[in-house]
This record gives C-alpha cells, sequence and structure tokens, in this order.
C-alpha cells in the first residue's frame, strides 16, 4: 500500500521528519528560511495529502482545486488569515493550528520591544558600535520609563493576557479594548476596559495582540495615530494588516507617537528600502514572536500530531472551525 505524502514547506528537525515517515512519505523543503516559490509549492502538493505550512503559504481556492488529495493543512501559527477556510470546509480539507503554545513566549517579545524602545537600546548600542560613545551625559540617550506607566493593550486574547500578567511587576496600569470585555482579566490584573478612542487617547504605551479579521484591518490608521499622545509608544505583535503602514511612517516622521517596535508587517520579509528603516526610534524584529527553540519545538510537535491525527482517521487536536 503507497503511504500518503505528507509535504512540509521548510526545513525542519530530522526528529520530527522521523516521526512522519511513520505514516507517510514527505517531501520538505530544504530551506530554513526561504519559502517555497509559489509555482513549486502547486506542483508538489497535487499529490500531497498532507501539507506542513508557515504564515508564508497562501492556501486559497487555486490550492484547493490542484491538491486533490488534500486532507489536512497544518498552519504552525495561531493565525490563520493566510487561509481560506470556508474554502477548506467546502472541499472537506481540515485546517489545524498552533494555539496556546506560543502565548508565553510571544508576551515576553511584546513587553522586550517595549523596554527596547522606551529605553532606546538599539540606538545606544549602535552608538557605542560606531565608536561615539567618549563621554557620559545626564541625559545621553534618556528614555521612557515603563514602570507607573498607563499601558493600553488592543486584543485581551491569551497574547493580551500574557502581556498583562508581565505588567504586573511594572506596576503599570493596564487598560484593554476588545470586541468584548473579558472579566477575569480585570479581576485577576485589574485591567479596566476602555473604548478604542480612551485607549488611544490615555495610553502612555499601546501594544497591538489582536488577530486581524475584517474588523481590525487598519485599525491603527491616520485618525487613531493623531489621537495618541506625542510620547505614546506604538508595539504591534499581532498581525502586520492592523496597522495602515503609511499612516504609521506618517506618524513617526511627524512626530505625532514618540517611536514603535514592530514584530510583524504588511509585507515579510520587509524591503530594504521601506521608509520605516530609516527611524532610530523604529525597532524592527523578523516575526519572531514565537522564536524560542522550546516553543518553535512545541509548534512543529502539534503540527506533527495533527497530521498524524488526520491520516490515521482521528479528530485533530487543534481544529480552526
Amino acid at each position: 500500500m503507497t503511504k500518503p505524502k505528507i509535504l512540509v514547506t521548510r526545513k525542519i528537525p530530522q526528529t520530527f521528519i522521523d516521526q512522519l515517515e511513520t505514516i507517510g512519505e514527505v517531501k520538505m523543503w530544504d530551506e530554513t528560511y526561504e519559502a517555497m516559490p509559489r509555482d513549486q509549492f502547486l506542483e508538489e502538493v497535487k499529490d500531497a495529502a498532507a501539507c506542513f505550512i508557515t504564515l508564508s503559504e497562501q492556501i486559497d481556492e487555486e490550492v484547493y482545486e490542484t491538491a486533490t488529495q488534500l486532507k489536512i493543512v497544518a498552519n504552525m501559527a495561531v493565525g490563520y488569515d493566510n487561509i481560506d477556510v470556508e474554502g477548506a470546509q467546502t472541499h472537506d480539507i481540515v485546517i489545524t493550528n498552533t494555539p496556546d503554545v506560543l502565548t508565553e513566549t510571544t508576551a515576553e517579545l511584546g513587553v522586550t520591544l517595549m523596554l527596547t524602545v522606551a529605553r532606546r537600546i538599539v540606538e545606544s548600542e549602535h552608538y557605542v558600535q560606531d565608536g561615539k560613545w567618549q563621554s557620559w551625559g545626564p541625559y545621553l540617550f534618556a528614555g521612557k520609563d515603563l514602570h507607573h506607566s498607563r499601558v493600553g493593550i488592543f486584543g485581551m486574547g491569551d497574547i493580551g493576557r500574557g502581556v498583562a500578567r508581565r505588567l504586573q511587576g511594572f506596576n503599570t496600569s493596564i487598560m484593554y479594548h476588545n470586541r468584548s470585555r473579558h472579566l477575569e482579566s480585570e479581576q485577576t490584573y485589574g485591567t479596566l476596559y476602555v473604548t478604542f478612542e480612551t485607549l488611544l487617547k490615555e495610553s502612555d504605551f499601546i501594544i497591538c495582540t489582536a488577530p486581524l479579521t475584517n474588523e481590525t484591518r487598519h485599525k491603527f490608521n491616520r485618525e487613531a495615530f493623531s489621537m495618541m499622545k506625542s510620547d505614546a509608544i506604538f508595539i504591534n505583535i499581532g498581525r502586520g494588516a492592523v496597522v495602515d503602514e503609511e499612516a504609521l511612517i506618517e506618524a513617526i516622521d511627524q512626530q505625532q507617537i514618540a517611536g514603535c517596535g514592530l514584530d510583524v508587517l504588511q509585507e515579510e520579509p520587509i524591503a530594504m528600502d521601506h521608509p520605516l528603516l530609516k527611524y532610530p526610534n523604529v525597532v524592527i524584529t523578523p516575526h519572531i514572536g514565537s522564536a524560542s527553540v522550546e516553543t518553535r519545538n512545541r509548534m512543529i510537535q502539534l503540527c506533527v500530531d495533527n497530521i498524524e491525527a488526520v491520516l490515521s482517521d482521528n479528530e485533530p487536536l487543534t481544529p480552526v472551525k
């Protein structure tokens, strides 16, 4: 009996390939940091029963019509805006993601970016590396305090609550805006539910942890940035398209806000001539929110477990519904 084909679109450790090879014939793209070209992906997925993907792969009607044997797409991410979920249901294909396992690691990066931008870490490190540090001055790279500040969290999901949990140690006052109130976070972390406008106007730091939906797309636009404090810092660890990047560039350029830290962008990877790269008060990381070895291993393992379950005619562990 022929084993089902399992397509893996990024190079992953051999230990996980060994697990997949017990249930199928594995075809792996042999690149760790480069996405499989679209035309090659469509060719390879034609006869695949399972597909292990990252956010770089767009799963749409063209894929569903091409991959007639496909049973499962295991997405190595929590968000799945790269996948036509309704189309998958029409074609009786299971979509899975990796919730929960990356919450704490991503929340850590969010707070790291807050501190990095506020304390001007990247600017000051470059200052030293460039040999400019000749003396000490009372306001040399003086930044902004996180402690006792007012932090606004946009999106009080698992990651938002992870950020709130960490901010307890900084004695911050935490406001949040969400599509609905989260009473547990209010009781546990003392968070205050406010309107989006209030969040913008009163926060010293705003951190976006929200997923991309029709309601959140370009939520942070010109109007939103114009309402923020001139010394406010904006952080995005949610999805890039939640931000209107042209509006953000204007806000930075016109000093409407003090700076920003971004782990996600509208187009990834970022082009080297992108306007945001020229500002010293902008810190951009290459979508590494969940990038600890332990967490990435757990994400891959969950994808493998979901594939094994579906190809064995069992229920997936973390289906997207």
